[in-house]
Protein backbone atom coordinates (compact mmCIF):
# COMPACT_ATOMS: atom_id res chain seq x y z
CA UNK A 1 0.00 0.00 0.00
CA UNK A 2 1.05 3.54 -0.57
CA UNK A 3 1.89 5.71 2.43
CA UNK A 4 -1.06 8.01 1.75
CA UNK A 5 -3.41 5.02 1.85
CA UNK A 6 -1.95 3.86 5.16
CA UNK A 7 -2.38 7.37 6.57
CA UNK A 8 -6.01 7.46 5.42
CA UNK A 9 -6.66 4.07 7.02
CA UNK A 10 -5.16 5.33 10.27
CA UNK A 11 -7.46 8.35 10.18
CA UNK A 12 -10.44 6.09 9.50
CA UNK A 13 -9.46 3.92 12.46
CA UNK A 14 -10.02 6.92 14.72
CA UNK A 15 -13.52 7.37 13.29
CA UNK A 16 -14.19 3.66 13.67
CA UNK A 17 -13.03 3.87 17.27
CA UNK A 18 -15.67 6.49 17.99
CA UNK A 19 -18.32 4.31 16.35
CA UNK A 20 -17.23 1.31 18.44
CA UNK A 21 -17.42 3.37 21.64
CA UNK A 22 -20.96 4.43 20.75
CA UNK A 23 -22.13 0.98 19.65
CA UNK A 24 -20.77 -0.97 22.63
CA UNK A 25 -22.42 1.38 25.13
CA UNK A 26 -25.37 -0.59 26.57
CA UNK A 27 -27.16 2.70 27.15
CA UNK A 28 -27.51 3.04 23.38
CA UNK A 29 -29.13 -0.38 22.86
CA UNK A 30 -32.88 -0.75 22.33
CA UNK A 31 -34.72 -1.09 25.62
CA UNK A 32 -31.71 0.17 27.56
CA UNK A 33 -33.78 1.56 30.42
CA UNK A 34 -35.81 -1.65 30.82
CA UNK A 35 -35.18 -4.81 32.79
CA UNK A 36 -34.51 -7.73 30.44
CA UNK A 37 -37.78 -9.40 31.49
CA UNK A 38 -39.70 -6.29 30.37
CA UNK A 39 -38.27 -6.17 26.84
CA UNK A 40 -40.63 -6.81 23.96
CA UNK A 41 -39.73 -9.43 21.39
CA UNK A 42 -38.83 -6.63 18.95
CA UNK A 43 -36.59 -4.93 21.53
CA UNK A 44 -34.84 -8.23 22.32
CA UNK A 45 -34.17 -8.81 18.63
CA UNK A 46 -33.01 -5.26 18.05
CA UNK A 47 -30.82 -5.41 21.15
CA UNK A 48 -29.24 -8.67 19.97
CA UNK A 49 -28.62 -7.12 16.55
CA UNK A 50 -27.06 -4.07 18.20
CA UNK A 51 -24.62 -6.28 20.10
CA UNK A 52 -23.68 -8.23 16.98
CA UNK A 53 -23.26 -5.02 15.00
CA UNK A 54 -21.01 -3.56 17.71
CA UNK A 55 -18.91 -6.73 17.68
CA UNK A 56 -18.64 -6.57 13.88
CA UNK A 57 -17.57 -2.92 13.98
CA UNK A 58 -14.98 -3.80 16.63
CA UNK A 59 -13.66 -6.60 14.42
CA UNK A 60 -13.34 -4.15 11.52
CA UNK A 61 -11.50 -1.68 13.74
CA UNK A 62 -9.12 -4.39 14.96
CA UNK A 63 -8.35 -5.40 11.37
CA UNK A 64 -7.67 -1.84 10.26
CA UNK A 65 -5.46 -1.17 13.30
CA UNK A 66 -3.54 -4.42 12.77
CA UNK A 67 -3.05 -3.80 9.06
CA UNK A 68 -1.83 -0.24 9.51
CA UNK A 69 0.40 -1.29 12.41
CA UNK A 70 2.03 -4.01 10.35
CA UNK A 71 2.43 -1.77 7.32
CA UNK A 72 4.04 0.90 9.49
CA UNK A 73 6.48 -1.66 10.94
CA UNK A 74 7.57 -2.93 7.54
CA UNK A 75 11.09 -1.99 6.68
CA UNK A 76 12.11 -1.15 3.12
CA UNK A 77 13.36 -4.30 1.43
CA UNK A 78 11.44 -6.66 3.70
CA UNK A 79 10.40 -9.75 1.81
CA UNK A 80 6.79 -9.43 0.66
CA UNK A 81 6.02 -13.07 1.51
CA UNK A 82 7.24 -12.57 5.09
CA UNK A 83 5.14 -9.43 5.40
CA UNK A 84 2.07 -11.23 4.05
CA UNK A 85 2.58 -14.12 6.50
CA UNK A 86 2.94 -11.68 9.38
CA UNK A 87 -0.20 -9.84 8.28
CA UNK A 88 -2.15 -13.11 7.98
CA UNK A 89 -1.11 -14.09 11.50
CA UNK A 90 -2.08 -10.73 12.96
CA UNK A 91 -5.45 -10.80 11.20
CA UNK A 92 -6.16 -14.34 12.37
CA UNK A 93 -5.36 -13.35 15.96
CA UNK A 94 -7.65 -10.31 15.71
CA UNK A 95 -10.44 -12.42 14.26
CA UNK A 96 -10.08 -14.98 17.08
CA UNK A 97 -10.20 -12.21 19.68
CA UNK A 98 -13.27 -10.65 18.08
CA UNK A 99 -15.00 -14.03 17.81
CA UNK A 100 -14.32 -14.65 21.51
CA UNK A 101 -16.00 -11.32 22.30
CA UNK A 102 -18.98 -12.22 20.11
CA UNK A 103 -19.24 -15.64 21.77
CA UNK A 104 -19.20 -14.07 25.24
CA UNK A 105 -21.85 -11.57 24.20
CA UNK A 106 -24.07 -14.32 22.79
CA UNK A 107 -23.76 -16.30 26.01
CA UNK A 108 -24.80 -13.26 28.03
CA UNK A 109 -21.31 -12.56 29.33
CA UNK A 110 -19.67 -9.23 29.71
CA UNK A 111 -17.11 -7.78 27.35
CA UNK A 112 -14.11 -6.22 29.07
Amino acid sequence: MREDQVARLQALSESLGEVVIHEVDPGNWPGAAKDPADLTQQERGDRYWSKKNAAATMTLLLKVVNITGILNKQKPGKDADDAAEELDGELAAAERAAQAIIDRMQKGGHVH
